[in-house]
């Protein structure tokens, strides 16, 4: 219970710090604009007129100075890279304005920065969720056998080789082995197949199942710190935390461009002095100041964090939430998609996919002595047949009796019939069929006459294949599954759907470490989404480049960076269109910008543009680039 209570205290201490910062900054913009609309709205005497407009200059602009001048400072450590970015650029182009006398139009170009930046950060440090409630998979505590008693302790306190009892309904705390019982484990948290695990003495369990029968006796292979599922939800914060970010587009821009126009701006001031006669120097800094203010990218800073912010909204109209711009510009770089299988590209729900009757026996006779026979259980496997059975279950089975690992028996219509797996027939001296198929057989003799057999397994869920297509159609070459189930089931999935890259068998940490090999094997430059809809994915979701969540589960959700909030895979390809035409408008919205800026810049050397009217030019790009990014919201994205 400490260590809950030192993380809330550190989160709400954290959040306390956030929520002051945010509210500081928010009264520094506020009192800065005001400063600045006093300014150009007033007349002041020039001593004033520049206190005004630099006091209002710092409040808006002091973050981005200070930024600067770290960067400087920090010359040997970062490089002269490290220096180029949109700060520096921004820094010297305003006090550039301040220096020629041009303050409102100095505090301006801040204004319209900020603004931009403000948007940018909205779309981009949205970033996922804490991811607490992680916690809540773990069990706090744990029924410890101590003699004869059974003593409940925080599950800290539970050391390797100590007997637990673990009854019908509760969680698995701890690895370990059966040493007595015999149950069914939900395993759906683990591996993600939905299939019950059958456990018996010598079984080994991992902590997180559920367990659905009989009471258990488990002795402890670990303590908690080690146990499968505290691995999990430490790999799952370390992976979030260690995941690099796409790096912001404006500031990657930022890196080419800045040194470019400092780089003219400095030949400008110092070249015509020594190159033309009767030039002075005074004249051709100033026209080097212009340059470097008219150079200042408003309309980018603006436009293209706009783009992004369009593409995040209309993506979310469709029900695609895209926790920031960043993974907004990483999905059109998409080249590998990799697939959990049940519940992903399957409907993680059983259902009977063959009846296979034996001599005299018709398909309908053996469906209905497997429905009677299984009418008593709640087992997934026993469900599916009943759901395809669909007729009336008569009261005429009797002397029913389960038979642990094998199947059940009872009377039905005054005939024995049995039902399970080929143990049970092998037990019984009854030959039958063994059929090289997925799923799960279930195998029905009538008066240890054999009747036949019926499968049972996961189907393909109605859009999977159509999702697969529209994919390939896009662009993206390699496309993989990643699932907990058997290799047959996988391959027969893999191969219906037309996916030839498949790996079976995998608990969570196996599908991470499945995963990083195929994320060492990328192209540079390319992404690599995972798209899953278990707590077991959540490792996956969180180490991919981008984690794709088809589920509303709290853990799934905080983990993944792109969430589909109706489960339909058919979003899959739709983020990514939504991806690649949000990357065509901002490259739109780069050309008309600097195309302008261009112009611009070489009317300002010449002495025709000045600053204002830079500014008001720039305003109009904005305006027109926003129209453009708008189309992202308002249309529909088409293949």
């Amino acid at each position: 219970m400490g260590f809950d209570n030192r993380c809330c205290s550190n989160r709400c201490g954290h959040s306390h710090k956030e929520s002051h910062k945010g509210n500081f900054e928010k009264i520094k913009m506020i009192l800065g604009i005001l400063l600045f609309g006093a300014g150009v709205a007033f007349s002041f005497a020039p001593p004033f007129e520049f206190g005004i407009f630099f006091m209002s200059y710092i409040l808006l602009g002091s973050d981005i100075l200070l930024l600067t001048l770290k960067n400087i400072l920090n010359l040997k450590k970062s490089g002269i890279y490290g220096i180029f970015d949109e700060n520096f650029l921004m820094s010297i182009a305003t006090l550039g304005a301040f220096a020629v006398g041009e303050y409102p139009e100095g505090v301006a170009v801040m204004l319209f920065y900020k603004i931009g930046e403000g948007l940018q950060e909205r779309a981009v440090e949205n970033s996922k969720k804490s991811i607490s409630s992680l916690l809540d998979l773990n069990v706090e505590s744990a029924n410890l056998q101590k003699g004869k008693r059974v003593v409940k302790v925080p599950v800290q306190n539970v050391k390797t080789g100590d007997i637990i009892v673990i009854k019908a309904g509760e969680k698995v705390p701890l690895d370990g082995v059966v040493e007595d019982g015999k149950s069914f484990l939900d395993t759906t948290v683990i591996s993600g197949e939905s299939m019950p695990k059958e456990v018996m003495e010598g079984s080994k369990i991992l902590s997180g199942c559920i367990n659905q029968g009989g009471t258990l006796h488990v002795r402890a292979t670990c303590e908690f710190k080690d146990s499968t599922i505290s691995k999990i939800a430490k790999f799952v914060e370390e992976a979030g935390q260690k995941k690099s970010k796409t790096e912001h587009f404006i500031r990657k821009f930022a890196k080419i461009y800045t040194p470019i126009v400092v780089f003219i701006a400095l030949i400008l001031a110092f070249l015509p002095p020594l190159f033309i006669e009767n030039a002075e120097f005074s004249e051709w800094f100033y026209k080097a100041l212009v340059f470097l203010v008219i150079s200042c990218p408003c309309a980018l800073v603006v436009s293209i964090p706009l783009s992004f912010f369009a593409g995040l909204g209309g993506a979310s109209r469709r029900g695609i939430l895209i926790k920031g711009g960043n993974y907004l510009e990483a999905l059109s770089h998409v080249s590998t998609v990799v697939f959990d299988k049940t519940g992903t590209l399957t409907k993680g729900e059983f259902g009977v996919s063959k009846i296979k009757p034996n001599g005299s026996f018709s398909e309908e006779e053996l469906l209905f002595y497997a429905a009677h026979i299984e009418s008593f259980s709640q087992h997934p496997i026993a469900l599916s047949i009943l759901k395809e059975y669909e007729g009336e279950i008569k009261n005429e089975v009797k002397n029913h009796e389960e038979l642990f690992g094998f199947g059940v028996k009872a009377e039905i219509l005054g005939k024995l019939v049995l039902a399970g797996n080929e143990k049970l027939m092998e037990l019984n001296s009854i030959v039958c069929e063994k059929p090289d198929v997925a799923g799960s057989v279930v195998h029905v003799a009538v008066d240890n006459i054999y009747a036949g057999y019926i499968v049972v397994c996961d189907t393909i869920k109605d859009e999977s294949k159509q999702v697969i297509q529209e994919l390939k159609n896009i662009g993206v070459k390699d496309m993989v599954i990643l699932t907990g189930d058997s290799d047959k089931a996988a391959k027969e999935i893999a191969k219906e759907l037309g996916i030839n890259k498949v790996f079976s068998q995998l608990l969570p940490l196996g599908k991470v470490e499945k995963l990083e090999l195929l994320l060492k094997n990328i192209a540079k430059g390319k992404k690599l989404v995972f798209v899953g809809d278990g707590i077991n994915d959540a490792p996956s979701l969180a180490k991919a480049d981008i984690g794709m969540a088809i589920s509303t589960l709290d853990i799934t959700t905080q983990s993944a960076d792109v969430v589909l909030t109706d489960g339909n895979l058919q979003k899959v390809p739709a983020a990514i269109k939504i991806a690649k035409k949000t990357s065509a408008i901002a490259k739109q919205n780069i050309i008309f910008a600097l195309s302008v800026k261009a112009l611009l810049m070489a009317l300002g050397v010449v002495g025709i543009s000045g600053m204002w009217e830079a500014v008001f030019a720039d305003v109009g790009v904005t305006i027109l680039a926003v129209l453009n990014a708008l189309r992202i919201v308002g249309n529909d994205i088409k293949s």
